[in-house]
């Protein structure tokens, strides 16, 4: 897909829906046309990053790739980033790394502490950025009564009453995804990182709870 926008785009123009891609990965590959030394692999993380700070070291920055990006990778998989997400991550937090490199203070946080909480922030940011779930316009929980006549607001009280009703009668576990999706309005994907669940499993889990939840509405009508 990213290639098809190069392609459309005009000469040293980056399409907007692939910048935010295309340009970490530009210059991250910028950066790493330098080759590391052997006093680069040699050095400390802090020699590291000092060096990238103050002279804008390449050869620092291709030390410090190389010493976290595989680490960083591992970490955001393990926190639920497939792949391909992880690996575009690991190169905007490298990027990060290298811009901000004279933000570092070691009196506060070692090396590896302040690159992981950039990996961890960027983590968030992405999932904050993930489209909210589309569920059936025709589920309970969704729909609202028009106001166009004084008895509407009494309906949709009473609409409201019975839905709290039916979710009341559910287990305990099938109510509080149901209460973390439509009234925390949280995603599948975030859902399923808090409760520290397979996506698949929440997503089971809430059907089965959706097919209950009908059932008791029904009885309750």
């Amino acid at each position: 897909m990213l290639n098809a926008l190069a392609t459309e785009a005009r000469p040293g123009v980056v399409p907007a829906k692939a910048a935010l891609v295309i340009r970490p990965r530009q210059e991250i590959q910028r950066l790493m046309r330098a080759e590391a030394s052997e006093r680069a692999a040699e050095q400390t993380p802090e020699e590291l990053i000092a060096a990238v700070a103050e002279q804008r070291d390449r050869e620092a920055f291709i030390g410090l790739f190389r010493l976290f990006a595989p680490r960083i990778k591992a970490y955001l998989m393990r926190q639920g980033a497939d792949p391909a997400s992880a690996e575009d991550l690991v190169q905007d937090v490298m990027l990060t790394v290298w811009h901000r490199a004279g933000q570092f203070d070691r009196r506060k946080a070692a090396v590896s502490t302040w690159i992981f909480t950039i990996a961890r922030n960027r983590r968030i940011d992405t999932l904050r950025r993930i489209r909210r779930p589309e569920f059936d316009p025709e589920d309970p929980a969704l729909v609202r009564e028009p106001e166009t006549a004084p008895d509407a607001h009494v309906e949709a009280s009473e609409r409201s009453k019975r839905l709290h009703e039916a979710v009341a009668t559910l287990p305990k576990e099938q109510e509080s995804l149901l209460r973390l999706v439509y009234f925390e309005d949280k995603s599948h994907s975030v859902i399923a990182e808090e409760l520290g669940l397979p996506l698949g499993t929440v997503k089971s889990r809430l059907r089965l709870a959706m097919a209950k939840l009908r059932a008791a509405l029904e009885t309750l009508e």
